[in-house]
């Protein structure tokens, strides 16, 4: 093939143009997390969560709201969605924009710098300040090695979700499924049952994000392990696994636990009660020194991910 060739395949590939467009713009030009639209499809969540979820209603009552309820934010959205793709003139701007709304990877990366930053000055107030909005427990117990694990574990589900599970959906449906899958895990972190008030009716959000968690969050664990320690990783998924409440982030903590050797998991406090969570990884609690490995470690894996899905895209056709 020539090279005006080669040139000619990429210019007429929308589905790699749209990814890679995405990946641009969404480093150069980030939504500030505060401004994001996903913040206000999380409000919007709350909101009909406190009309449907009635906390004197039977067991059955509330799963049945909780299935009901989330059936109608996302069903509209995937009906909008499709209305709009149907509208739009540039169908290829279209997928774009979603999975430049979709991903999280700026974020996360500045999210792990600055409490990187702040731990390794055990600055705890600020280490506090920076996961309360992105964890479902209450920060201000939290000691300095608690702060260390919930950290560690925060950025790598992060990681796994807002970027290599969108980059999947992307893969599989486009930008539509990439930010229905976005909205799914936001329903599942708006709902989630660790908090007293939604501990029935958000298992459906729980159990569908976990549904379309497993197959991304596996893939990541297993690219993971690849390389340095991978014996000790894959030995470790083999025994610990399938020990976490959740297949796919179970398998990612797993992954990288084992591989750096870090203890991740044990017990946490949600609504002031203690719940037993199992211990995974290895032995040595995170250090300033660990974080900083995560980061590199996830962000290679990263580089490979897309570098395999753009070559699978090429080569095998879009998704548009």
């Amino acid at each position: 093939m020539t090279t005006s060739a080669f040139i000619a395949s990429l210019t007429t590939n929308s589905s790699l143009l749209a990814l890679w467009g995405a990946l641009l713009l969404h480093w150069f030009l980030p939504i500030p997390h505060q401004l994001h639209p996903l913040r206000i499809w999380q409000r919007l969540a709350l909101l009909i969560a406190t009309r449907v979820n009635h906390p004197h209603e039977s067991y059955s009552q509330r799963l049945l709201a909780g299935y009901l309820a989330w059936a109608l934010m996302w069903l509209t959205a995937l009906v909008l969605l499709i209305a709009i793709n149907e509208l739009v003139w540039y169908s290829t701007l279209f997928q774009l924009t979603l999975l430049w709304l979709a991903l999280d990877w700026h974020h996360t990366a500045d999210l792990s710098r600055q409490f990187n930053h702040a731990y390794n000055r055990h600055d705890k107030d600020h280490c506090r300040q920076l996961l309360a909005p992105h964890i479902n427990r209450n920060t201000t117990v939290l000691s300095l090695l608690g702060l260390g694990k919930a950290g560690a574990e925060t950025i790598i589900l992060s990681y796994g979700r807002h970027v290599v599970g969108v980059l999947f959906w992307y893969a599989i449906g486009g930008g539509i499924s990439a930010i229905l899958y976005r909205l799914a895990i936001s329903l599942a972190r708006a709902w989630s049952p660790t908090r007293a008030q939604y501990a029935v009716f958000g298992y459906p959000a729980i159990r569908i994000a976990a549904i379309v968690d497993i197959v991304p969050l596996r893939l990541l664990a297993l690219l993971i392990s690849v390389g340095h320690n991978s014996r000790a990783a894959i030995q470790g998924l083999r025994q610990q696994g399938e020990h976490w409440h959740l297949p796919g982030p179970g398998w990612l903590l797993v992954a990288i636990g084992h591989k750096l050797a870090l203890s991740l998991g044990g017990p946490a406090i949600y609504n002031n009660i203690k719940m037993q969570r199992p211990r995974l990884g290895g032995r040595i609690a995170p250090a300033a020194l660990h974080l900083s490995q995560i980061q590199q470690l996830i962000t290679q894996r990263l580089y490979a991910w897309i570098i395999v899905e753009s070559l699978l895209l090429y080569f095998f056709g879009g998704v548009l």
